[in-house]
């Protein structure tokens, strides 16, 4: 049955009247005080002959940038570099959430360890972590990489192919026509996991059946990109790193600054990682791991099919955040020396002159960034929310 709404009463003493009125009020104001720094800062830059707008995004940008993803020349535009910043900061952010994700989930579950050593190891990893300014932490890795580290003709050789030097971190790289093919093919099997899993998950709720997804997504992960380079001839050809003249030549390298930048982000936001998961496990009751080992799981398959999926309703908000200030953060990037967005629109900035023009730009990037990083954590917690019946 409907309730009938009373119609608003054009009186002071009906109160949504006056709530219309304080919100008209409120907008009006917000609206004015908008109006006026637009129009006041406009009137100031004419003032002194500063041309405005975003033309100058067309203009021949002329200075290098040190390292990119795409291909950029100097002569290229402050567009083409503007999106050699843009890529790398969504480099280092994709690589930061997902390592600070891993590294995190295991300190949190070591933190709740029945063993005296690693739990506190753990806990003394959080506390140290991020108790310590993230500004400093990119400092202490870079002067580790830049300072601490040998020059390329001592590089330190830990594994064969793999050489660390002051120059960075030097891989082996593999190169070949088939390459491409395997990528396909790995993407194809990261598709097929994702239907096994939705299929399995409508199986078990159906039929009680488990369906072994684990296994069989990792057994397409390895058997499609295998098969996918058998096909195509195998044309695959390992480029290892050697050392030609004062650094290394081929392979994959990563520089000190990409490396210390990733390196702070990813200590110290796995800190925080693990305090939302510690939390998010002990907000499950006891009772929970009690019915799982009185049916037989072990500890590790209590945790993994019982808790952790009641427990991700908790972890996933505040990771929201967590996510969303990792990403923040990499403006820091701009103290060391990494060429993410920050540091080329205030290049950019310095050769046109354009300040508000260029804040804009930084803005909006980071305000994209976080939103897509809200969006898609809100629906990936809607898709593990609990549906009332």
């Amino acid at each position: 049955m409907k309730v009938k709404r009373e119609k608003v009463r054009l009186s002071w003493s009906d109160p949504r009247f006056r709530a219309y009125v304080y919100q008209a009020l409120i907008l009006g104001l917000v609206v004015y005080a908008i109006w006026f720094l637009v129009s006041n800062t406009l009137d100031n830059l004419a003032a002194r002959n500063i041309n405005t707008g975003f033309a100058f995004l067309k203009q021949e940008a002329g200075f290098a940038i040190g390292e990119s993803y795409i291909e950029y020349s100097l002569t290229d535009t402050y567009t083409r570099a503007l999106g050699v910043g843009i890529v790398n900061t969504l480099v280092v952010s994709f690589i930061g959430i997902l390592l600070s994700t891993l590294l995190g989930v295991l300190i949190g579950v070591a933190r709740l360890s029945s063993n005296w050593l690693i739990h506190k190891l753990a806990a003394i990893y959080v506390e140290v972590m991020r108790n310590i300014p993230l500004l400093i932490h990119l400092f202490f890795w870079y002067a580790l990489f830049t300072e601490i580290f040998p020059g390329p003709r001592q590089a330190l050789n830990p594994i064969s192919g793999v050489f660390i030097s002051n120059r960075g971190i030097m891989l082996p790289s593999v190169q070949g026509a088939s390459l491409l093919w395997m990528a396909l093919a790995f993407a194809l099997a990261l598709v097929l996991t994702i239907v096994l899993a939705v299929y399995g998950k409508k199986r078990q709720r159906l039929t009680g059946q488990t369906l072994p997804v684990f296994w069989i997504a990792c057994t397409l992960i390895v058997l499609l990109p295998a098969l996918a380079a058998l096909l195509s001839g195998f044309q695959l050809s390992l480029n290892i790193p050697e050392l030609r003249g004062f650094n290394f030549q081929g392979g994959m390298s990563f520089t000190p600054e990409l490396t210390a930048l990733l390196a702070g982000l990813v200590f110290y936001t796995a800190a925080f990682v693990a305090e939302i998961v510690r939390s998010g496990i002990q907000s499950i009751g006891k009772g929970q791991w009690e019915a799982g080992r009185s049916i037989g799981l072990r500890n590790s398959q209590v945790l993994r099919l019982v808790v952790m999926p009641q427990a991700l309703r908790v972890i996933v908000p505040p990771m929201s955040s967590t996510f969303m200030n990792l990403a923040k953060n990499s403006s820091l990037a701009v103290a060391i020396g990494y060429p993410d967005i920050v540091s080329i629109v205030n290049t950019m900035l310095t050769q046109t002159g354009q300040a508000i023009e260029a804040v804009s730009i930084i803005m909006l990037a980071y305000l994209t960034i976080s939103l897509s990083i809200a969006l898609l954590m809100n629906w990936y917690n809607q898709r593990i929310a609990l549906v009332e019946r």
